[in-house]
């Protein structure tokens, strides 16, 4: 899953191509199958993953010269903006998205973007004061009612949150994170068919994307459907092997289904990709005996 950078004034931007991906904050959701822990759900909006392709020095040389040639042009400001984000040159993306505030105020996608790097920077509220002039100046902007309804459901502001994102799908958007997150807030509140219906949705919006296969195959152990669960986290892992998430939901399943050396393998893995990552670390502490046993 991504978040949005838009580089150009277009109201729609593809999100294969010109969204930055994120990781994000996981969501424990409550799953009560053999006495196990929850796992978890991870959302796609807190944090930019670098990506250093589109962030370049080369692609930032480019971009300058292009505004060395027209020092006036917001545009040029917002493009090169969004290079620094992905990046990860934050300070510099800021200057840049403000000078092409300077330049034009009413540059709304410019102040999603800024948003975007807020939200980055943990600055919650000058976030939220970006969304809301965005969607003041282009109150059909999809873009910005995802943002901010990102930032209520973190804020736990769910009822709001759940409103911004129906507003976005109200729109037709075809940006998978409205799905994603709203899906995420089915999940939390124990409606699970809704949330599988949002996150296989998400899927045939953004169907590389790893996150909403975790997040559907979550409501599916909810829903004691090991099977399809399964499913769902073993092609989340073939598609980014480097989630911590779907290492420890795999083993969840094998744990469920009594492979206990399995289980302590995919937790163990999940636990060197991310030893800060609380599921992997309960999972591998409940499963290490039962390998030692095996053995």
């Amino acid at each position: 899953m991504i978040e949005s950078i838009a580089a150009r004034t277009d109201s729609a931007v593809s999100p294969a191509k010109t969204r930055t991906r994120l990781l994000g904050t996981v969501l424990l959701t409550s799953v009560l199958a053999l006495g196990l822990a929850a796992c978890g759900t991870t959302d796609t909006t807190d944090t930019i993953r670098i990506n250093k392709e589109q962030g370049t020095d080369q692609n930032i040389a480019s971009l300058t010269a292009v505004i060395d040639s027209n020092p006036s042009d917001p545009e040029g400001y917002n493009t090169r903006g969004s290079a620094y984000g992905r990046a990860g040159q934050f300070s510099n993306a800021l200057d840049d998205f403000n000078r092409a505030l300077e330049l034009n105020p009413r540059f709304y996608q410019a102040y999603a973007n800024r948003a975007l790097i807020y939200r980055n920077q943990g600055k919650a509220e000058l976030a939220l004061g970006d969304y809301n002039t965005a969607l003041k100046l282009s109150p059909r902007y999809d873009v910005a009612f995802i943002g901010r309804g990102n930032i209520y459901r973190q804020a736990g502001q769910l009822d709001a949150a759940l409103k911004d994102y129906n507003s976005a799908i109200g729109l037709d958007t075809t940006d998978p994170r409205a799905y994603h997150n709203r899906g995420l807030i089915y999940q939390l509140r124990n409606n699970h068919a809704k949330a599988i219906e949002d996150f296989s949705t998400a899927i045939s919006l953004s169907p590389n994307s790893a996150e909403p296969y975790n997040g559907r195959g979550i409501s599916y152990v909810a829903l004691n459907d090991d099977d399809n669960a399964f499913a769902d986290f073993n092609t989340a892992i073939s598609l980014d092997g480097s989630l911590a998430e779907s290492w420890a939901n795999q083993a969840l399943v094998y744990e469920r289904k009594g492979d206990i050396k399995r289980a302590y393998k995919s937790y163990s893995h999940a636990l060197k990709l991310d030893p800060k990552y609380q599921p992997a670390k309960d999972g591998v502490a409940r499963t290490r005996s039962g390998t030692v046993a095996a053995n």
